[in-house]
C-alpha cells in the first residue's frame, strides 16, 4: 500500500514537471545534455570519497534521464536523432561516473579496485554494444542480468549504503556475464553455415 502511494505521488509529480517543461518548449536534447553535466558532479563527489552525496546526485541525473523521453513524448518532438543522441549520452554518463571511482581508488592507492572499476567499465560499454551489434543481425537481443537501469540503481545503493566495493564486484561479474550471454544468444540465433561436401577432384589429365 505504501509503495503504491509513493509510486502514484512520484508519477503525479513527474507528470506535472513534464507538462511544465513541455509548456515552455524545453528541448528534450537539452535535458539529456543537462543529465550528463550532472554526471560530472556525481563523479566529482565519488572522486573525493563522498559516496552518499554521489548517490544522491546520481538520483538527480536519473531524473533528467527520465524527463527527456517523457518531454519528447508529450510534446510530440521525438526524433530518431534524439533517440540516438540519448543512447550515446547515456554511455558517456556511465563512464564519467565510473571514472570518479577510478580517481577515488587511485588516490587511495588501491590498484586492485582501480582494475575492478575498469572491468565494470568494460561490461557497461560492451553490454550496450553487443545488443546494438546483435540487433543488426537478429531481431532482438535483450538477454542478460545487467542493463543500464540496474547498473544505476546499484551505484545509488552502493553510494547511499557505503557498500560500494561490494556493488562493484556485482557490477563486474553480472555486467560481463550479460555480455557473454548476449554473444552466446546471438550465436544460437544466427543461421549456421551449411556444410556442402566438396566435389570430387577431376582426374588428372595424361
Amino acid at each position: 500500500m505504501l509503495s503504491d502511494a509513493i509510486g502514484r505521488a512520484g508519477k503525479f509529480l513527474l507528470d506535472r514537471i513534464v507538462r511544465v517543461l513541455s509548456f515552455f518548449h524545453i528541448n528534450p536534447n537539452l535535458l539529456t545534455f543537462t543529465g550528463v553535466l550532472i554526471s560530472f558532479w556525481a563523479a566529482f563527489e565519488f572522486g573525493y570519497g563522498n559516496f552518499f552525496r554521489g548517490g544522491l546526485v546520481i538520483i538527480l541525473a536519473g531524473l533528467f534521464d527520465m524527463l527527456d523521453g517523457e518531454v519528447a513524448r508529450v510534446s510530440q518532438s521525438a526524433t530518431q536523432f534524439g533517440a540516438f543522441y540519448d543512447s550515446v549520452i547515456d554511455r558517456y554518463s556511465d563512464v564519467i561516473i565510473l571514472q570518479g571511482l577510478v580517481v577515488y581508488y587511485a588516490r587511495q592507492q588501491s590498484l586492485g579496485y582501480v582494475v575492478l572499476v575498469g572491468v565494470v567499465v568494460m561490461g557497461a560499454v560492451l553490454t550496450s554494444y553487443t545488443r546494438a551489434r546483435a540487433e543488426s543481425l537478429i531481431p532482438r537481443c535483450k538477454v542478460g542480468f545487467m542493463e543500464r537501469p540496474e547498473r544505476i540503481v546499484l551505484l545509488i545503493i552502493g553510494g547511499l549504503s557505503g557498500r560500494m566495493e561490494a556493488v562493484l564486484w556485482v557490477l563486474a561479474v553480472l555486467g560481463n556475464w550479460t555480455v557473454f550471454d548476449r554473444i552466446y544468444f546471438t550465436w544460437k540465433e544466427l543461421p549456421k553455415p551449411s556444410r556442402v561436401p566438396a566435389p570430387p577432384a577431376a582426374p588428372a589429365a595424361r
